[in-house]
């Protein structure tokens, strides 16, 4: 199935003839996983709450938007980057109002060290999902990557806003030093 599926991402989503459905409304339910991280006791818990937010942000709109999304996912975890990017472009076609379809695409883009092209994609997921904790992290690593620890410690700050138990929250005191320099 996932061949079948890769064989229809290279052939162009047109040829699915399909129209992507809008994705998830997961507002309620992300406000709520944010308050519960904010709440966490300790970083296990808010781990746990950070994969409650992924599993919310990975739902597609649909199963063949599922299906690219897994895809490409699956691709970079064995490192085929040009298999995910071809999965992922393709999901952005067929589902542009989908959040994750940037951030993943981003995420490539990111680990290719193809970095101010890794921005436009991270902030088209946050146009789309502005709660998006991953994206803004993403975008402060991104930012971290260019040079630009000012910008990289605001949307760091957001994200820890959001969910204070995040890895690269030890990023952050550094990132201040250096603003504190401008």
């Amino acid at each position: 199935m996932k061949s079948l599926v890769f064989a229809l991402t290279l052939l162009g989503t047109a040829a699915t003839a399909q129209t992507c459905p809008p994705a998830p409304d997961h507002s309620a339910a992300l406000t709520a996983l944010i308050e519960e991280a904010r709440a966490a006791p300790d970083r296990q818990a808010g781990m746990i709450v950070s994969d409650k937010m992924w599993a919310l942000w990975t739902e597609a709109p649909d199963a063949h938007a599922q299906e690219l999304l897994d895809e490409g996912m699956e691709r970079r975890q064995s490192y085929d980057y040009d298999g995910a990017m071809t999965a992922f472009e393709a999901l952005v076609d067929y589902c542009p109002d989908y959040a994750e379809g940037y951030n993943q695409r981003a995420f490539i883009r990111y680990l290719r060290e193809e970095f101010e092209a890794a921005l436009p994609d991270l902030d088209a997921a946050l146009a789309r999902t502005p709660r998006h904790v991953a994206a803004l992290t993403g975008k402060a690593l991104t930012l971290v990557a260019l040079g630009r620890n000012g910008e990289a410690a605001l949307a760091l700050r957001a994200a820890l806003d959001m969910n204070p138990w995040l890895s690269e929250r030890a990023l952050l005191p550094v990132l201040e030093q250096d603003e504190d320099a401008l």
